[in-house]
């Protein structure tokens, strides 16, 4: 069920039904050639209708941007600081728990905004304690991604526009990928990336870490189903 097509008149037995509130989190941000500025959208929105169907969740309406400062030169990106997500998503929070709304589960599509997700589940944890608050980013990914994974990861953290990202696309958002312009840039990244603010712009041109020609749906499939399964099971024994 996704929340901004029901009117005020029901909606209020269907949160006493459901009392979990899915908000996919996303970015604006450059995914190479052949994946659009929306990608991360796309796919936080997708999953969390998968998620909301398995544990009778109310999807809301998509947090469109994010924290994408490494990639903010790239045209078309949108960056938005921490601290400005982190106020936000905490009203937001406040306002769903004043709602009724005893779990609150964000799905992010963009890693850069790990940071922020983090402190707002803290900040909540303090302002609503009745209200537990989860931040998923395909929990288990890792270890699916390397059992069908063709190419090294060219970084231990970072996937973007590569041969998984663009087969999570393939299997969830299949009409927004241009498969014929997919390309192969696996960059040389930096040691100190790690610990220095460096902009992407240093080590690529196009923001696709890795071999994107080598994506197919059922990798996409096959990482997304378990990261799915992941969320389900911890908010069924935990929500």
């Amino acid at each position: 069920m996704q929340m901004q097509y029901e009117n005020s008149f029901e909606i209020g037995d269907k949160i006493k039904q459901s009392k979990m509130a899915i908000l996919p989190v996303g970015a604006v941000e450059a995914h190479g050639p052949h994946l659009p500025l929306g990608t991360d959208n796309l796919l936080a929105e997708r999953l969390s209708e998968k998620l909301a169907e398995r544990v009778n969740g109310i999807v809301l309406p998509t947090l469109p941007y994010g924290q994408v400062w490494g990639l903010r030169n790239f045209p078309g990106s949108i960056n938005v600081t921490n601290d400005s997500m982190i106020r936000f998503l905490t009203d937001i929070g406040k306002s769903l728990y004043h709602q009724g709304f005893i779990t609150f589960v964000m799905v992010n599509g963009h890693l850069g905004n790990n940071v922020a997700l983090k402190e707002v589940a803290r900040s909540l944890y303090e302002l609503c304690p009745e209200m537990r608050v989860f931040y998923f980013f395909y929990p288990g990914m890792n270890e699916a991604a390397e059992k069908v994974r063709e190419t090294q990861s060219a970084h231990a953290m970072y996937f973007h526009a590569c041969e998984i990202e663009t087969s999570y696309m393939l299997y969830m958002a299949p009409e927004y990928v241009d498969m014929e312009r997919a390309i192969t840039d696996i960059p040389d990244i930096p040691e100190y990336a790690d610990v220095t603010p460096t902009a992407w712009e240093e080590f690529t041109e196009s923001a696709v870490l890795g071999d994107a020609k080598l994506a197919t749906e059922e990798k996409g499939k096959y990482i997304v189903d378990i990261a799915l399964e992941n969320m389900v099971h911890i908010l069924e024994r935990h929500g």
